[in-house]
C-alpha cells in the first residue's frame, strides 16, 4: 500500500474543500470495504483519503408523503434492511440489500459507497432505477440532481466530477409493486450472475406504468425500455408478460467471465423477468 495523507472533516463543506484542494488526488472513504482492498492489492493508489463516516449531514432515513423517501450516503446496508419505514414503504430495497455480503460487511458498507463504486452487479442499482431514485451530487461550488437511470457511464465510472461527493438518494413515494430476484448458489453473499429489477403500476386492470432495470448484463445497470413499452397501457396477459421478458433479455449485452456465460445471463433474463412481472400481479 502506498503511503498517503488522511482527513476526517467533521462537516460537510469542510469534506468538500479537501476535495477541491486535491483536485481529483483525494479518495472518499466511509465503510471501506471495497477502497482498502484495491488500496491492498494496488489498484488505487490515492494521494489522500478523506474519510467522510463522521459527518452528520451525510446521515439519516426520512420519508414525507410528497417528496418521498431521503437516504444520507452513509446508511448502511444494515440500515437498509432494518428501518421501518424502509420495511413498510420500500421493503424491495430491505431484500436487495439483504442478498448483499455477510452480515459483518454489511454493517460497514454504505449506499453511496455501493453506487459510487459504479460495479455492473451492485445489487442496489437494479431497485433503486426501477423506484426512479435520483442522485444528489454535491461540490464546493454546486449541487445538481441526476436520475440514477443516468448516473453509470461505464464499469467503475459515473457522471461524478472532481471535486463532487453523494450526498443523498431521493425517492418519490411509491407506486405500485417493487420485486428484485437474483440467482444464486448461495441465499445472500454472492455477486450478481443476473439481477432483475420490476416495477408495475396498476389501474384500471391494465398496466399504467412499468419498469424494468437489469444489472450485471450491460457496463452499467440498464433500463429494458422496450420491454417496459409491450406492457404499458396493456393487460397483463401470459402472452404479453413472455413478449416483454422476451424482448428484455435482447436489450442486453452481457459478457461471460468466470461467475457466467453470456447466454445464460440472456436465459436468466428472460426468466427473471418474466417471474418478477408476475410477482406484482
Amino acid at each position: 500500500m502506498n503511503s498517503f495523507d488522511h482527513f476526517t472533516p467533521a462537516t460537510l463543506s469542510e469534506a468538500l474543500s479537501l476535495l477541491a484542494e486535491r483536485n481529483g488526488g483525494a479518495a472518499i472513504i466511509a465503510g471501506g470495504t471495497d477502497l482498502l482492498l484495491r488500496m491492498k492489492n494496488g489498484f488505487a493508489k490515492p494521494r489522500a483519503v478523506v474519510n467522510i463516516k463522521r459527518i452528520p449531514d451525510l446521515r439519516g432515513i426520512s420519508f414525507d408523503s410528497t417528496s418521498g423517501l431521503r437516504l444520507g450516503a452513509l446508511t448502511t446496508l444494515r440500515d437498509l434492511t432494518r428501518s421501518p419505514q424502509i420495511l413498510d414503504l420500500y421493503p424491495v430495497l430491505a431484500l436487495a440489500a439483504g442478498l448483499m455480503a455477510s452480515e459483518q460487511i454489511r454493517n460497514l458498507a454504505t449506499l453511496g459507497g455501493n453506487l459510487c463504486n459504479a460495479s455492473p452487479s451492485a445489487d442496489l442499482a437494479p431497485p433503486l432505477i426501477a423506484l426512479e431514485a435520483v442522485a444528489c451530487l454535491v461540490s464546493l461550488s454546486s449541487e445538481r440532481q441526476i436520475p440514477l437511470a443516468d448516473f453509470f457511464t461505464g464499469p467503475g465510472k459515473s457522471v461524478m466530477q472532481r471535486g463532487e461527493l453523494l450526498n443523498e438518494i431521493i425517492l418519490p413515494p411509491l407506486q405500485g409493486s417493487t420485486v428484485y430476484l437474483k440467482p444464486s448458489p448461495r441465499a445472500f453473499m454472492d455477486i450478481a450472475i443476473v439481477g432483475a429489477a420490476v416495477r408495475i403500476d396498476k389501474q384500471g386492470g391494465k398496466c399504467r406504468q412499468a419498469r424494468i432495470t437489469l444489472g450485471a448484463v450491460a457496463p452499467t445497470p440498464l433500463r429494458a425500455r422496450s420491454g417496459e413499452e409491450i406492457l404499458e397501457g396493456q393487460a397483463l396477459t401470459d402472452e404479453r408478460i413472455r413478449q416483454a421478458a422476451k424482448i428484455s433479455a435482447e436489450s442486453c449485452s452481457p459478457i461471460s467471465d468466470v461467475r457466467g456465460a453470456a447466454w445464460y445471463r440472456k436465459r436468466m433474463v428472460e426468466v427473471l423477468v418474466r417471474r418478477g412481472i408476475e410477482a406484482t400481479l
